[in-house]
């Protein structure tokens, strides 16, 4: 993929990788990864990247598509402080926005409903990717998450994920798991972290006449 992603890009990540915020190994294969979100998104104006670290997949769809809106959200203030830097240094401050918060209180903000795309690389479990990204996605928005290499069948339950309006879309893109928000989520949700995993919901909720 040489010559595909600026080199300013390259740059910024390759810092990223150096403090801890990218994950272990070269630059290159998480480039390749993130480049496949951006293959398996449908059309969009808008993408939010939850639980971001060093930009990625974020970065790498702005730099990919210079009309890009995208909004990078992570808990830890520190990858967002150099997330901002990064921007500032890309010339991207008016298509990228960096947000310092928690996924679980973003829901249950101004941004809920609103955003036509979420993807995910290594958030957390299916259950809470789920939970805290339903939330954000407008009705018939789409959710794309990073899979392990061997996925089991039942990662991602049609009944626990029908609990916040996701519905498993019946083409899923190579090493990706793409969900479509068939309905708003209910407002109960997202939950505070403290409380069952989504998917162990299922059995006592499908009990309930």
């Amino acid at each position: 993929m040489p010559g595909r992603f600026s080199p300013a890009l390259a740059a910024v990540l390759r810092e990223a990788a150096a403090l801890g915020y990218l994950g272990p190994g070269p630059v290159e294969p998480h480039l390749a990864h993130a480049a496949r979100f951006a293959a398996a998104l449908r059309p969009t104006a808008q993408v939010l990247d939850l639980g971001t670290g060093g930009g990625v997949p974020g970065l790498v769809l702005a730099d990919l598509d210079p009309d890009l809106a995208v909004v990078l959200v992570d808990a830890r203030t520190n990858r967002t402080d150099f997330l901002r830097r990064a921007v500032g240094r890309l010339g991207w401050d008016e298509r990228v926005t960096v947000v310092a918060a928690r996924a679980e209180e973003l829901g249950r903000s101004a941004w809920r409903s609103q955003v036509p795309a979420v993807v995910a690389r290594s958030f957390g479990s299916p259950a809470a990717t789920a939970e805290c990204a339903a939330p954000l996605l407008a009705v018939g928005g789409q959710l794309v998450v990073s899979e392990p290499p061997e996925p089991s069948p039942n990662r991602w339950p049609a009944a626990g994920l029908a609990l916040v309006g996701l519905q498993v879309d019946a083409v899923q893109p190579s090493g990706l798991a793409s969900f479509t928000q068939v309905e708003a989520a209910p407002e109960r949700f997202p939950r505070r972290r403290a409380q069952p995993l989504l998917f162990e919901l299922v059995p006592r909720e499908t009990e309930e006449p």
